[in-house]
């Protein structure tokens, strides 16, 4: 039997977390380019052994993490660590740099804002970072959240008044040899004795308390963030990406008699909650349920390559509307395409408190349960203005541009808190409508 000292092993390949060194700049376009070649960018595949590229490319995603965070400092926000604790004397504290803690980053005028934007990402993703493939191939501030701070929080010395939380779903690991959060991208990639050793193993010690995981550290920026902060004008926004949207819309669900008055929109990107089993959706003609408010004040962008903003089919499927981000291959491009448009609504919502969408129903989407559910609703029956509203699509099929009239049937409910009767008459007409839509699709 051969043992292999660790010595006598290939060493575990390291590169230096330094732009310069590893050979690259930041151009006057704020892009990443090579120094020995200006128009290329970064150089993923370097060796047939993939633990050099892993290693490679870990040490610039700290450059970059770097630059990020020093951004977003520069933008006006604040370090704060979790978990954050009540001392004897009522005194809430952050953790200790030493101690396990998941960075997020908060605006200072936390405490004393009427409006708060909470945003929660993707639990894949490093903490201010929307896509690093958006970042290598296009510019930093583009695919992380430098641009999007700055518009909340205002620039060149114009202050919004708004404040904002960045919560950190990911780096949610952590590593007691450099005493820092990271994602679990990063622990596959952290040093080991010897090139083919595996990764260090995982322990109570790498747990952050209160933030085991992305529900945990959601419910806790919930609790333990944001409700001091609550006060009788206070306002919440919040912005949602997959599973970052989904523990946001449980935790509001579970809790919703307590938040309530408080939260003023929702926006999510690549929805994930389920009609079928996060939401109950029997409560939709309570004006005070959840089901209502998401129904009204919440829009979900999804995947489609349509053009950004184009009504989109889901509401059966998510309990909201649903709208093209204007991105079609990777998720985590969804915010970087779509935020400033989610803004813009959140902002129209923050001016507006009555304000309620028009519930969306695409011909697909129509159901026996959407049927069932519309019949609980009052929809709206103006003698003077139709409810129904006619789109023309232009769809591409082989290259041939061929136009197609596609008629979409919009129910307006007058909004939750009117949803209490029925209007038999104009259920039948939108219902008519949407099964002509499906027999349209069909002979197509």
């Amino acid at each position: 039997m051969f043992i292999y000292r660790n010595k006598d092993l290939p060493k575990d390949p390291y590169y230096p977390s330094d732009l310069k060194k590893m050979g690259y700049f930041v151009t006057e376009n704020d892009q990443i380019r090579k120094i020995s070649d200006p128009e290329a960018g970064f150089q993923y595949k370097i060796n047939r052994n993939d633990r050099f590229n892993v290693k490679n490319r870990e040490a610039m995603n700290d450059c970059i993490r770097e630059l990020i965070n020093t951004r977003l400092h520069d933008a006006g926000l604040e370090d704060m660590r979790l978990p954050l604790r009540e001392k004897a004397d009522g005194q809430i504290v952050q953790s200790r740099p030493d101690e396990a803690h998941v960075p997020i980053m908060v605006s200072g005028n936390l405490r004393t804002a009427s409006r708060i934007i909470v945003v929660f990402g993707e639990p894949v993703q490093d903490f201010g970072v929307w896509a690093y493939r958006i970042i290598g191939q296009e510019e930093i501030n583009k695919g992380s959240a430098v641009d999007f701070a700055r518009a909340v929080l205002g620039e060149d010395g114009s202050k919004t008044g708004n404040a904002l939380v960045l919560a950190n779903t990911g780096q949610l690991l952590w590593n007691c040899l450099y005493s820092r959060a990271v994602t679990n991208i990063t622990w596959a990639s952290l040093p080991r004795p010897a090139g083919n050793w595996g990764p260090p193993a995982m322990s109570w010690r790498t747990k952050i308390p209160g933030n085991k995981d992305w529900r945990e550290h959601i419910h806790h920026v919930f609790n333990k963030v944001l409700r001091p902060c609550i006060r009788e004008a206070t306002r919440i926004d919040i912005i949602g990406m997959s599973e970052g949207g989904l523990g946001a819309i449980e935790y509001l669900e579970a809790n919703w008699e307590t938040w309530g008055p408080f939260i003023s929109g929702i926006c999510l990107g690549d929805p994930l909650q389920s009609t079928n089993a996060d939401i109950d959706m029997s409560t939709l003609a309570d004006p005070k349920s959840f089901t209502a408010f998401l129904s009204a004040r919440c829009r979900a962008y999804v995947m489609s390559d349509e053009e950004l903003g184009t009504r989109h089919s889901g509401y059966r499927s998510h309990g909201c509307n649903c709208y093209s981000s204007g991105e079609s291959c990777y998720t985590e491009c969804i915010l970087p395409s779509a935020w400033r448009d989610m803004l813009h609504w959140l902002d129209m919502l923050y001016e507006d408190p009555s304000y309620e969408e028009q519930i969306m129903i695409i011909g697909r989407d129509l159901d026996e349960n959407i049927k069932q559910d519309l019949e609980k609703l009052n929809v709206a029956s103006d003698e003077d203005e139709d409810p129904e509203t006619t789109q023309e699509d232009s769809q591409e099929d082989g290259g041939e541009g061929e136009k197609e009239d596609e008629k979409d049937a919009q129910q307006n409910t007058g909004g939750a808190a009117k949803a209490h009767a029925k209007s038999v008459s104009s259920l039948e007409k939108i219902t008519e409508q949407c099964e002509d839509e499906v027999s349209e699709e069909k002979t197509i």
